[in-house]
């Protein structure tokens, strides 16, 4: 029989903002002061109330003493590889399934390591709570998505172990909404079936859920049932979705040159990101929202693949013509790097562009290091100016800021 553990980071953004600052220890932190609304909070900024997408001014308006840090995302990768690197000194198979969690298969360890899984597992939460000084919670179970429920049983710092026979008594007492894969929509049709728990669903005939469902639902109903279907994929990422950043604005404005410097700054956030994980985008998207939730959309192809900010905003103002509307008011604008490919991919063009591209590069990565000596913004290109000095209060949860390791 399979063991799996799965390790899930607690507040992770704010642990390790705690861990690099102890004095933050036991107060009330929130980060997402670049985005304009709140990304990650401790235990004891949930405990007054605030929750992930709350307006950043908001948060300094009606909780003064709640500190408020912009997100250190080079470092939230650094304290994840770390992270993970703590399970593989015990466990060969590890997935990485976000840059807080992963999930490593424990099976027939416990006679090389002369410890129980539990005692393994303890090895590893104390290792990365004293080595790293972050706190996770941990689940072992015969299947993932049992670990699931078993890391989500005692938060935060816990630990959890199911059994087989004993999963029936935490599916008992789990929601079906609760669950790993359901969703809302699947969520409320089982409840209209009559499905309220995690044990209802389990119990059902797999006939039934076949008829029901598709396939992944037939899945999920074995893993419930303490038969190990998903396999854990050690494999390290090396392909990666996109990288996204908008930012809302009030009041709602047309005024072309501020939208051209918010997608000016976007991008030069964007690439700044892409180059930190060695990245580079062949497809450009910008976007403009007005204010009955529309959206207006140009995307162009990227040839050849660039994380020079220079090129891609050149091209997001030629893409603006085609989107912006006069008379028209603007609530949002954003871009986004898609079809990211590694820089060793790379090759040469037969027209220059490539050996422009890394000569920008190089310029980018210098003021990289800079700003990681300086602090952010020291150097930033012209046509971001005006974002930055005409900045307008950000107050959509949607605002995105989206790092790799979360896609």
């Amino acid at each position: 029989m399979k063991t799996i553990l799965h390790m899930d980071g607690d507040a992770f953004f704010v642990g390790v903002e705690v861990a690099k600052e102890h004095k933050l220890k036991g107060l009330p932190v929130v980060t997402g002061e670049e985005r304009g609304i709140v990304s990650a909070l401790s235990y004891e900024a949930k405990a007054l109330g605030i929750v992930r997408g709350l307006p950043i001014f908001r948060v300094k308006r009606d909780f003064p003493n709640v500190i408020v840090l912009p997100g250190d995302y080079a470092s939230y990768a650094r304290y994840s590889t770390m992270m993970f690197d703590i399970v593989r000194r015990y466990v060969d198979d590890v997935e990485e399934y976000s840059i807080d969690e992963c999930f490593a298969d424990l099976t027939g360890l416990e006679p090389p390591l002369k410890m129980t899984y539990r005692q393994i597992a303890e090895r590893i939460k104390r290792e990365v709570n004293e080595g790293l000084g972050l706190s996770v919670t941990i689940g072992v179970a015969p299947t993932k998505v049992l670990a699931k429920v078993a890391s989500k049983w005692v938060k935060p710092n816990g630990l959890t172990v199911i059994e087989r026979s004993t999963a029936p008594d935490f599916l008992a007492k789990t929601s079906i909404e609760k669950i790993w894969g359901i969703g809302p929509r699947t969520s409320e049709k089982l409840k209209k079936k009559g499905i309220q728990t995690a044990q209802d669903f389990a119990l059902k005939d797999l006939g039934w859920v076949k008829r029901e469902f598709s396939k992944p639902y037939e899945v999920l109903w074995l893993e419930l049932n303490g038969t190990s279907v998903m396999e854990i994929d050690p494999m390290p990422k090396t392909a990666y979705s996109s990288i996204q950043k908008t930012r809302t604005f009030h009041p709602a404005t047309n005024d072309k040159t501020f939208l051209r410097a918010q997608f000016s700054k976007h991008i030069e956030d964007a690439c700044a990101k892409a180059r930190h994980y060695a990245l580079r985008p062949k497809k450009l998207s910008i976007f403009l929202k007005t204010r009955d939730f529309r959206y207006h959309v140009t995307s162009v192809a990227l040839s050849p693949p660039t994380n020079a900010p220079e090129v891609l905003i050149e091209l997001a103002h030629r893409g603006m013509k085609t989107i912006h509307r006069e008379g028209v008011l603007y609530r949002t604008a954003g871009v986004t790097l898609s079809d990211l490919v590694p820089d060793a991919l790379m090759q040469e063009d037969l027209f220059g562009e490539t050996a422009r591209s890394e000569k920008l590069g190089r310029l980018h990565k210098n003021i990289d290091r800079l700003e990681e000596k300086l602090g952010k913004r020291i150097v930033y290109l012209a046509s971001t100016y005006q974002a930055l000095k005409q900045k307008k209060v950000g107050t959509d949860t949607d605002d995105l800021d989206r790092d790799l390791l979360f896609l």
